[in-house]
């Protein structure tokens, strides 16, 4: 039985195999941004809350909400244009999207490590 963890990589494999599609596609990197800035990020910021209580910052539920946004926006525009690259065709502006999405992110990264060097002075 696979893991619900798997699911992106399972749905690479399959939806490549169904279009007898063999070339460079996007949707490679979804599961891999999926493992790290939806899983191990957050594993990382549950330690970070038990050992520095960054959780209880006053701005942490609008850092929460904004990380997610920039993470499910990311994940969004590459799996779109992903599975249109499969289909052959492609959206000029879905990059800029997903670029948007990591920018979100990287500012996410930012804003938890300030709060992190409030609660450690």
């Amino acid at each position: 039985m696979r893991s619900w963890g798997s699911w992106p990589a399972f749905f690479y494999r399959e939806i490549t195999k169904h279009n007898d599609f063999t070339g460079n596609t996007v949707l490679v990197g979804v599961h891999t941004h999926i493992l790290v800035l939806g899983f191990m990020f957050f594993i990382i910021a549950l330690i970070l809350g038990k050992l520095f209580h960054v959780h209880e910052a006053k701005s942490f539920g609008a850092w929460y909400i904004v990380y997610n946004l920039g993470l499910l926006t990311t994940i969004a525009a590459m799996a779109v244009r992903g599975m249109l690259q499969v289909n052959g065709d492609d959206i000029s502006f879905l990059p800029h999207i997903a670029g948007l999405g990591h920018a979100i992110l990287g500012a996410g990264i930012i804003w938890l490590l300030i709060l992190l060097g409030k609660r450690i002075q």
